[in-house]
């Protein structure tokens, strides 16, 4: 994969990946920008060959990582908030200059897309939006405590292999305390481009398991490679909590018409109210689609995974009927919400 760096207006640098659609596929006219997890993570081996299949089904496809993730600058420590995510999205499709573009965004940038949908300004720059497996969209929503998916893989997988920064007591003491809110973000005892070196793959073992189901506990495909890993526990942490600070957005999100569609997976291992709530206030979700066994990382190339996530999104991104029934509709989220757990 060929990465490039663009600087945007907001002054972040951030590392950009295009996918350009294959000769023997109708092109579609509108660019597709992928906003992936994190927040402030690499893209993962396995989302850049989704991104692939997308391109060879005739799709013109950007990615790029949020600044402090990946192959990304690094920002300053406090600049890292979930607005400047949002602007930095608004400052990409400009940058980009190619018009209304489609958004895919997953898990946390499934959060940011959301957000953006709620900003008028950055909402004008959309054509299409798909929010998959979507985080916390504001402070209201993140202090939420409902059930999740079917059982994940969390606990059942086998401990991962290659080295481990967690087994470092320094590291371990310093990113613990930083997730129980006990340390900040930009503590002194670990930098930042220090952690972000330091943590593996392996670190994040529990976390990757909780994105596939059960089922697939001993089969888990490998994420990342070790080239390709990265991930930002302190930048990330800072810009969760500036969503957990952060007030409702549910008046403005009800103002939102860009046609959008919500992807629930089974097994998910997020909050079933962070993606209710998105439904519930989007009056512009024009389909839910439940996607059956697969976790929280929905293409992930496991047997058809990968084919029958694109299916689903290149039929909305086409105003195409949806391949599996829109479920649950908004009336439908209280029976959703009782009897998927």
């Amino acid at each position: 994969m060929t990465t490039q760096h663009w600087s945007l207006t907001t002054g972040s640098r951030v590392a950009v990946y295009h996918y350009p659609p294959t000769h023997h596929s109708p092109r579609h006219p509108i660019p597709l920008v992928y906003l992936n997890g994190g927040p402030v993570r690499g893209i993962s081996v396995l989302d850049h060959r989704f991104l692939q299949l997308l391109a060879r089904q005739g799709y013109d496809v950007y990615a790029y990582e949020q600044a402090g993730g990946g192959r990304s600058n690094l920002l300053p420590m406090g600049q890292y908030t979930i607005s400047r995510t949002v602007s930095d999205l608004a400052a990409f499709i400009d940058r980009l200059n190619k018009g209304k573009v489609d958004i895919l965004g997953f898990s946390s940038g499934g959060a940011v897309l959301t957000r953006s949908l709620a900003d008028p300004s950055v909402a004008a720059r959309l054509h299409r939006a798909i929010i998959a497996e979507p985080g916390p969209m504001d402070g209201p929503t993140a202090h939420i405590t409902g059930h999740k998916g079917r059982k994940s893989a969390r606990g059942l997988a086998p401990a991962p292999s290659g080295p481990r920064s967690t087994h470092v007591p320094r590291y371990a003491v310093a990113f613990g305390l930083m997730r129980l809110g006990l340390l900040s973000p930009d503590t002194g005892l670990i930098g930042q481009a220090e952690g972000d070196n330091a943590l593996a793959a392996a670190d994040l073992g529990s976390d990757t398991a909780s994105a596939y189901c059960a089922r697939d506990a001993h089969r888990l495909p490998a994420e990342d490679t070790a080239q390709n890993f990265s991930f930002s526990p302190a930048a990330s942490l800072r810009i969760q909590q500036t969503v957990k600070d952060s007030p409702s957005i549910a008046a403005q999100l009800r103002q939102s018409r860009t046609p959008a569609m919500l992807l629930i997976a089974e097994c998910s291992s997020q909050v079933r109210q962070w993606e209710t709530t998105v439904l519930a206030n989007d009056p512009a979700i024009q389909r839910t689609q439940y996607l059956p066994g697969v976790g929280h990382h929905m293409w992930n190339g496991l047997d058809d995974n990968n084919d029958r996530a694109a299916a689903v999104i290149t039929a909305f991104l086409q105003d195409k009927p949806a391949p599996l029934p829109n479920y649950p509709t908004r009336d439908e989220i209280p029976a959703f919400l009782r009897d998927h757990k």
